[in-house]
């Protein structure tokens, strides 16, 4: 019986996570838009599944700052400013910088190849995703990238914090993103450059590249100071 129970909980722990995933995945996507509000048993029928996983993941996701609660009205989309958003580049600058002075070449040095030619991959396919204007696939791959890059500190809070930065900036972003035509040209392309200088155990060039990138994304949705 108590293994029944475990098993229960595995279950609605598990949903809980990919709903709140599928969640994040459509703001993302900016189909969910800021400000766009919703109730527990919408999204319970949406995917067809009961209240309780639908609650705890839209409580993850207020946690995370990706979603406001109502009071006795629901949840819906944060709506981040132009100041959240210098901030929060601001922030995820902090966190790198932290990164790379807290022994990231020694880190590098003693980080298993496959992990290495994994972060190499990422860069690569987000690279080839900004150079194709593909916005979806981008988003994708750069949060991948980065998540990866920053586990090699080996340190969860380190990682977990700059993902939901990232997530926030890109919440952010997108609706302006999706104004243009045609990105092609326009994403920033030095995910590949960026890797390689890290593999490379150049944290100079990282750092300049890191500065270039933050100068793009700012100018990118006319946010810049």
């Amino acid at each position: 019986m108590a293994a029944g129970g475990d098993s229960s909980v595995i279950r609605r722990s598990t949903l809980r996570q990919q709903i709140a995933d599928a969640l994040r995945d459509e703001v993302l996507a900016g189909r969910l838009p800021s400000g766009h509000p919703f109730t527990v048993k919408e999204i319970a029928e949406q995917y067809g599944v009961s209240a309780t996983p639908v609650r705890e993941a839209l409580l993850d996701l207020c946690a995370q700052g990706l979603l406001d609660v109502e009071q006795h009205r629901g949840f819906k989309v944060h709506a981040f400013t132009a100041d959240d958003f210098r901030a929060m580049v601001e922030a995820r600058t902090l966190i790198i910088e932290g990164i790379f002075r807290s022994g990231a070449d020694q880190a590098l040095r003693a980080t298993p190849a496959e992990v290495l030619i994994s972060i190499r991959r990422r860069a690569d396919e987000a690279e080839r995703a900004a150079r194709g204007g593909d916005l979806d696939v981008l988003i994708g791959y750069d949060l991948r990238f980065w998540r990866e890059l920053s586990s090699i500190v080996n340190n969860a809070y380190i990682s977990d914090f700059l993902d939901r930065i990232r997530v926030q900036t890109w919440m952010f972003a997108v609706p302006l993103l999706r104004r243009e035509a045609d990105l092609k040209g326009h994403l920033w392309q030095g995910h590949s450059a960026l890797a390689a200088a890290l593999l490379q155990h150049d944290l100079a060039e990282a750092q300049r590249l890191i500065a270039e990138y933050n100068e793009h994304s700012l100018a990118l949705v006319g946010t810049r100071g």
